[in-house]
């Protein structure tokens, strides 16, 4: 019975995207929130986050944890849930009410809150089935899936899953907070590191993902008319991702132009673009020096040096929607701290230079600095505004791009930026 409702709700959502041109109706009707900034932080200390003063915020989830098949379908018990063709879809309370903690105190000082959705591999080997592309090779790296917008049952699952996400954080009263943006995966281009579906063409890759889009932009509009759902891309441009092949990663470019002409071809929908423009060697931050970032669309790279490329790209007649280019948030890139006395010095000038670009960089929302605190397992690479050792009584010791960050926005920028203008080879920030 279970398979059989899922299938008649798969068919149902399915004829929806088809019809997707034309407007979806919304519970909830509302602006996109408007910021002063674009100062933003993947979070991890929500209460240190408010301090620095973010304007936007990024929060990772796991959908794989939200699901919950452990309970029975008819059982009322107060466990968080989404009816939908006479089903019950249960979630995992202790995961979602986490959620909400970070989300209500976030939105509720006014810091537009972005979820990237996520999908990893679980140990629970029916969720993976559930969430998983088919495809899904577990022996890829990172354990990162593409969404299964393939299969009945994926279907059904991603769509109710995403409505209730999306009511429950779109509600006039915010009691659970508010989330105004939906970025769906993660580098998606780079598929078998960051979106595994195993060894597939970009029209594969694309098809599967342009599936998953769309259905989470029906499921969120259908709750939502302001919530924006976002593709994501790593800084490969017109290359791939080097050490794979044309059967794990593709250039941004490329699949960019597949995804719209997808979406066009269905029924063109406003998705819009989460990019990471990191420089083009990840432990090095001067990206001013990149060679591969270079003034034109056929740039290998797009990092910061050469941003303007994407936002000129998204101009095109074929990627415009309602005749205007989509919306930019950059929702994860930072930069590295390099051995030496002065390595500090360089991470912090980094994100001085890139701050300065971006706020004159027209179309782009938000700048979200990854990460908040140094992480063990990130290859070596040392992003955090903090580090993971302690200092001055903080569990988390302070590095020097700290202050910059806080003071980016406020009327304190110029003296705490002004030490990075020699080590980025300007005389002004104009």
């Amino acid at each position: 019975m279970r398979f059989l409702v899922c299938f008649l709700f798969a068919i149902t959502t399915g004829l929806t995207a088809i019809m997707a041109a034309e407007p979806v109706p919304s519970r909830y009707v509302a602006a996109f929130p408007s910021s002063l900034s674009q100062k933003g932080l993947q979070v991890e200390d929500v209460d240190d986050a408010l301090r620095l003063g973010v304007k936007h915020a990024a929060i990772n989830v796991d959908l794989c944890q939200l699901v919950d098949i452990s309970s029975d379908d008819l059982e009322d018990n107060g466990q968080p849930h989404w009816m939908s063709g006479g089903q019950r879809f249960n979630f995992n309370s202790l995961y979602l009410h986490e959620l909400d903690r970070k989300i209500k105190k976030l939105s509720d000082r006014g810091v537009v809150v972005y979820l990237i959705l996520l999908t990893y591999a679980n140990a629970d080997e029916h969720i993976n089935k559930i969430m998983l592309h088919p495809r899904y090779d577990p022996g890829a790296p990172n354990r990162l899936g593409m969404f299964n917008a393939t299969t009945p049952e994926g279907k059904a699952w991603l769509t109710v899953m995403m409505e209730f996400l999306a009511e429950r954080w779109s509600r006039p009263d915010e009691k659970f907070g508010r989330v105004s943006g939906h970025v769906v995966g993660n580098e998606v281009n780079s598929h078998w590191w960051w979106s595994n579906m195993g060894r597939a063409s970009l029209e594969d890759v694309v098809t599967a993902y342009h599936a998953a889009v769309r259905l989470v932009h029906d499921a969120v509009r259908r709750q939502s008319s302001w919530a924006r759902v976002y593709v994501s891309l790593d800084h490969f441009w017109t290359m791939r991702n080097p050490p794979s092949d044309e059967l794990q990663a593709v250039g941004g470019k490329a699949f960019l132009d597949e995804f719209a002409r997808q979406a066009r071809e269905a029924g063109d929908f406003d998705w819009h673009v989460a990019y990471h423009p990191y420089p083009e060697d990840l432990f090095n931050p001067q990206f001013w020096n990149d060679t591969t970032a270079l003034p034109d669309e056929n740039s290998p790279r797009i990092t910061f040096k050469n941003l303007d490329v994407l936002t000129r790209y998204l101009k095109s007649d074929e990627l415009l929607y309602d005749g205007a280019p989509r919306r930019v948030i950059l929702s994860e890139q930072g930069f590295h701290t390099p051995d030496g006395p002065d390595g500090e010095l360089v991470q912090a000038a980094a994100y001085c230079a890139a701050y300065k670009q971006v706020e004159r960089t027209e179309g782009i929302d938000a700048f979200i600095l990854h990460r908040h605190v140094d992480h063990p397992h990130e290859g070596g690479l040392r992003l955090g505004l903090r580090r993971m050792t302690p200092g001055n009584g903080e569990p988390h010791a302070k590095k020097l791009i700290y202050e910059c960050f806080r003071a980016a926005d406020t009327a304190e920028w110029e003296a705490a930026f002004r030490f990075a203008l020699p080590i980025v080879g300007k005389k002004s920030w104009e």
